[in-house]
């Protein structure tokens, strides 16, 4: 290695935060909450007493509530956080603040731009900036920029080869870049670090990890490495990644609510998780000694469809970095990286069940020996989060059953245990994105850098709206997804859209006509029935009856425009665009940044 920055589990230090009762405190508050909702939704559901029925959506109502409810537990924690301390993400993350900013460079690291089948031009330009920044930073030399490339479209490989080979020449004596082409993408992108780690990880003592989307500032890559460095208990650090400016309607109002979501939901877990922190396979920083050592994925079976290749590989190299006594961490900044969401709602889907297959492939690791207790928390958490649609499509469609067969609404439900309840629902469903929101209402500076607190307050009034149509979508498509994988259908691993494109009614109506059916059939049930229920209904069916215009309208380009001239969804790099989107703005990439509002 060419820097003493490996590492020794055996001589790590001690962590400087009490994590015992952190814990003890989120998992009562949790049992407590869970326990609490659980059981006002008994009570309003028992005007004749609990029958069948009843049991079976209390049932598959207690499936949704471990998402619902962690997720608010995490936004109060991370409200508090963003409140009572002048630096949040060093607070969650000691070693950050052991770092003035200005150390030599000693360490060697490997910068591995993963890609398949994209536009070599698209992923040269996202690079382009970071390499430059990091050329001119004076220790060029400790960098080593690899594209790993595991292209099958051979026109695109053959581009690739001249593209890089290009920028590799241009960069010739103050950067080294190699690009790499496997011929089969065995084991997915796991496969293709595997095979990075055993051709040149020896020759490297960290690697920044990045996908064909990613663009991250030199700044970033060297506060991960002086933090790596002055921090050998660490072998992951995840940095926090946020999506850059869009044009598209839909990636503008998710990317606004992830925003808004992510900060207090990062800042909170990181407070109780520690030294289990998560790991997003992108835009973190690996130590590739224990990295190589310890984190090869185990083979799974290639029985069933959860078998063969693993798709979610990264929270699985999290958890065996963390058995091996090394520390993962997130570092809570929004300086650190962006990323492009999909332009679509149909993109997004695509890419949604790539994420729930490679989820469902972690029942085969719970069981793991070795693991740290936080570590197998996050194997059933991610699990639970796409466990948790079939429970609400469940309840939904029973609940109208339910709804239909009572002689009045009262008979199945209690209004005023009924009203609470879904006021608690409502609360835990957007705890994180409020957290943030107020969070950033109390701050001057940061209500400017959004727009302005009406503009601000009006995309959050949008982004609301968005989520009531966007989760019955995924939930239901989840769950037909799961149904499938029952009966051994599996996802591949294509290569994402991410250009802005309209998506024709035909093929919205090809891909969510199922939505449509179940949407309207279920309303126009409780219409024919109780039609003084429709508001409650419209929550969830809404937006399953709406699906079909509600991704033909979000990928629009009038859509888009009409967000962008309103000022809806907007973020603070729109606002005063960083250097690195300037530079991609200016190649034709991502939106350039709007006046700033006076």
């Amino acid at each position: 290695m060419a820097g003493d920055a490996s590492g020794d589990a055996s001589t790590t230090t001690t962590t400087p935060e009490n994590l015992v009762p952190r814990r003890a405190f989120f998992v009562t508050a949790n049992a407590v909450t869970m326990a609490g909702v659980l059981w006002l939704a008994a009570i309003a559901l028992s005007p004749r007493g609990l029958d069948l029925l009843d049991v079976a959506v209390l049932a598959l109502f207690g499936l949704t509530l471990p998402w619902q409810s962690i997720g608010f537990w995490n936004a109060a924690i991370g409200f508090a956080v963003m409140r009572l301390s002048g630096d949040p993400a060093t607070l969650v993350l000691p070693a950050a603040g052991r770092i003035r900013g200005d150390e030599p460079i000693t360490a060697s690291t490997a910068i591995l731009m993963c890609v398949r089948n994209e536009a070599p031009e698209r992923t040269a330009r996202n690079l382009r900036g970071l390499i430059a920044g990091l050329a001119g930073s004076g220790f060029g030399g400790r960098f080593h920029v690899y594209v790993l490339s595991d292209t099958s479209d051979l026109n695109i490989a053959a581009a690739e080869e001249v593209r890089f080979g290009l920028l590799k020449t241009e960069w010739a004596g103050k950067l080294a870049i190699t690009y790499r082409r496997r011929s089969h993408n065995t084991g997915f992108k796991a496969g293709n670090i595997e095979d990075f780690c055993d051709r040149f990880g020896g020759d490297h003592d960290f690697a920044v990890t990045l996908d064909a989307d990613s663009v991250m500032p030199a700044g970033a890559v060297l506060r991960l490495v002086r933090i790596m460095q002055v921090a050998p208990e660490i072998g992951i650090l995840q940095g926090l990644v946020i999506g850059a400016p869009a044009k598209s309607a839909f990636a503008r109002l998710f990317q606004f609510g992830m925003r808004l979501g992510m900060r207090s939901y990062t800042l909170g877990s990181a407070w109780w998780q520690g030294d289990c922190g998560p790991y997003w396979g992108h835009n973190g920083i690996i130590r590739l000694a224990p990295f190589m050592a310890h984190c090869r994925l185990p083979a799974i079976a290639k029985m069933g469809p959860l078998g063969g290749p693993i798709l979610s590989h990264d929270q699985i190299e999290a958890v065996l970095m963390r058995r091996a006594g090394y520390e993962v961490r997130v570092l809570a900044r929004e300086d650190l990286g962006f990323e492009e969401n999909p332009p679509t709602l149909i993109e997004f889907l695509r890419r949604d069940l790539r994420w729930c297959q490679g989820n469902m492939q972690y029942w085969n690791f719970l069981a793991l020996p070795g693991l740290k207790f936080v570590s197998r928390y996050q194997l059933a958490f991610a699990i639970m989060m796409f466990l948790g649609s079939p429970g609400w499509i469940g309840v939904y469609v029973l609940g109208v059953i339910g709804l239909a067969l009572a002689p009045i609404p009262a008979d199945f439900m209690r209004p005023d245990a009924g009203i609470a309840l879904l006021g608690a629902i409502l609360v835990m469903w957007f705890a994180p994105k409020l957290a943030t929101a107020l969070d950033i209402m109390l701050r001057a500076d940061l209500r400017r850098a959004f727009g302005g607190g009406a503009r601000f307050a009006a995309g959050v009034v949008a982004e609301v709206l968005f989520t009531f149509l966007l989760l019955p979508v995924m939930w239901l498509r989840h769950t037909l997804f799961l149904a499938a994988l029952l009966r051994g259908r599996t996802i591949g691993w294509a290569a994402q859209r991410r250009d802005g494109h309209a998506v024709p009614w035909r093929e919205a109506t090809r891909n969510l006509w199922p939505h449509a059916v179940v949407g309207w059939g279920t309303l126009a049930v409780v219409a024919a029935t109780h039609p003084a229920a429709l508001p409650y209904a419209l929550l969830i069916g809404g937006g399953l009856a709406l699906a079909i215009p509600f991704a033909v309208v979000t990928s629009s380009p009038l859509a888009g425009e009409t967000l962008t001239a309103l000022g809806l969804g907007r973020l603070p790099e729109e606002t005063h665009a960083p250097a690195a989107l300037r530079e991609i703005a200016m190649a034709g990439g991502a939106e350039a940044p709007a006046k700033t509002p006076g």
